[in-house]
């Protein structure tokens, strides 16, 4: 099975799309890598998932990506004696860490990491920033606060400080079980909440151990502030614009979200831009107009992939939403304008052999109107620099490690084919023209670009460019090169 576009979809599994004849319509509708999100099911749930999408993967013969997306810390108020309260603008409310019920006047926040960086001027955002306050003093454990806009309050309301790092690690006592679950179960990606700064990846890595590559989730404005030593440590990144959108003010949303591809993009990065791409569709069988124009912006911008939430989760029309995602992507990739958009994004390559051979496979195929570029890799590095390039030419990443084919299915214009060991240049070259035959890359006379690593079977060693023409292959003779 070969997609017909670059950009990759990413679909959240839910109530809605958990059974096997569901998940299969999804992957054959376009879904290239499913998300578990582990703030909402159970362990069973996700097991079911997951043994799931591995049957269809086996099905269609096709790498499938796993993205496990760990809730992070939910900072919340405590609960109100009497009902939900009504705040009303030039208030006063009182923050403290008594757990007893609160009413108009005060209320328990359960968490002296915010205590601990309170001060005059700081604003507290409330129930997803319907509820805005303004610190006008603190103390040890309490702050008085002012009503800036006011609003209806009930129990366990969110909260939000926008212009501070605050004190606390990204996985709490529950992201941990749930990431060794999940990395039990087989994750290929790690999606990591919460993150305001780099040695919150450090912590992460540090438990995952190189079992899975760690997608960090920028929902944090503090985070923008250190984006390229976090875009540096991290193995992909994920635009959470709901959580952004938040913390920051609307009109800064769409700026900050170009500004992270862009860094992505120079890095050599997979970004996922994701919330609410297509979210009325939900409860109808068709996006807003605004909507199909939001997921064609990501696309025009460089992302990598672009994702579904509640849509493919929970909504009435997860198919349906794939389906014209799919078809959102196809006709952005197919527009005129997109490849001098993508031509005039192009980064310079770094000085490492690396992205020479990268660059070089990229002018090479333009040069020659080559039909696909090959390229073997066992950790996916190689593939993924390749892709940084964005060749006209498609791109076959050949591995011997699933786990490789199967991370590499959430990058742009990566095509992941499980093969054999090569040990020769030989073989090197059968093997990338037989597979682009195979897979419908090239027909006999065409030109590939190929790129490898000698000695053969290392990591880390991509230093060898080859050209080749396909050619029919009868049984016997080596195919001219």
């Amino acid at each position: 099975m070969r997609r017909q576009r670059n950009a990759k979809i990413v679909a959240t599994l839910g109530p809605a799309s958990s059974s096997l004849p569901t998940i299969d319509a999804l992957f054959k509708a376009g879904v290239d890598v499913f998300r578990l999100n582990f703030s909402h099911g159970t362990a069973a749930d996700h097991r079911k998932r997951m043994e799931a999408i591995r049957a269809v993967e086996r099905k269609f013969n096709r790498p499938i990506g796993v993205l496990v997306d760990l809730q992070g810390p939910k900072l919340r108020i405590g609960t109100f004696g009497n009902g939900p309260i009504m705040l009303r603008p030039g208030a006063s409310l009182r923050f403290d860490l008594d757990p007893a019920p609160g009413n108009e006047k005060r209320v328990c926040l359960p968490h002296p990491e915010i205590f601990a960086v309170m001060a005059p001027g700081l604003q507290l955002l409330l129930d997803d920033g319907k509820v805005r306050l303004q610190v006008e003093r603190c103390g040890d454990g309490h702050a008085v606060t002012r009503v800036m806009v006011g609003g209806k309050l009930s129990d366990r309301k969110g909260v939000n400080i926008p212009d501070v790092i605050i004190p606390l690690s990204p996985l709490t006592a529950k992201d941990r079980r749930d990431l060794e679950y999940g990395l039990d179960l087989g994750a290929d990606w790690v999606a990591l909440s919460f993150v305001q700064r780099p040695d919150d990846i450090d912590e992460a890595r540090g438990l995952i151990g190189g079992r899975a590559a760690i997608m960090a989730k920028l929902e944090k404005p503090m985070a923008i502030t250190r984006l390229d030593a976090i875009v540096e440590k991290a193995d992909g990144i994920m635009v959470a614009r709901g959580d952004l959108g938040v913390e920051m003010r609307p009109e800064q949303v769409p700026t900050v979200q170009r500004r992270i591809l862009r860094a992505c993009r120079r890095a050599g990065k997979p970004v996922i831009v994701a919330t609410q791409m297509l979210e009325s569709m939900i409860t109808t069988p068709v996006p807003t107009r605004a909507e199909a124009s939001d997921v064609a912006t990501a696309v025009y911008d460089g992302a990598d992939a672009v994702m579904l939430s509640a849509e493919s989760a929970s909504g009435q029309y997860p198919l349906e939403a794939v389906e014209i995602m799919d078809r959102i992507i196809h006709e952005v990739e197919h527009d005129e304008h997109y490849r001098t958009l993508t031509d005039a994004q192009h980064s310079e390559p770094r000085a490492t052999a690396a992205d020479a051979i990268s660059h070089s496979l990229r002018e090479a195929a333009h040069i020659l109107s080559a039909t696909a570029t090959v390229i073997y890799t066992h950790s996916g590095s190689s593939s993924i620099r390749a892709s940084r390039e964005r060749p006209e030419a498609p791109i076959l990443s050949l591995t011997p490690k699933i786990s490789t084919a199967r991370r590499l299915a959430l990058v742009w214009g990566l095509h992941s084919v499980l093969t054999q060991e090569i040990t020769d240049v030989n073989t090197m070259t059968d093997l990338a023209c037989k597979t682009a035959l195979d897979e419908g890359f090239a027909k006999p006379g065409d030109h590939i670009v190929i790129a490898a690593g000698v000695p053969f079977g290392q990591a880390g060693t991509t230093n060898m460019l080859r050209l080749a023409t396909v050619w029919a292959s009868p049984p016997g003779p080596r195919r001219k090169s």
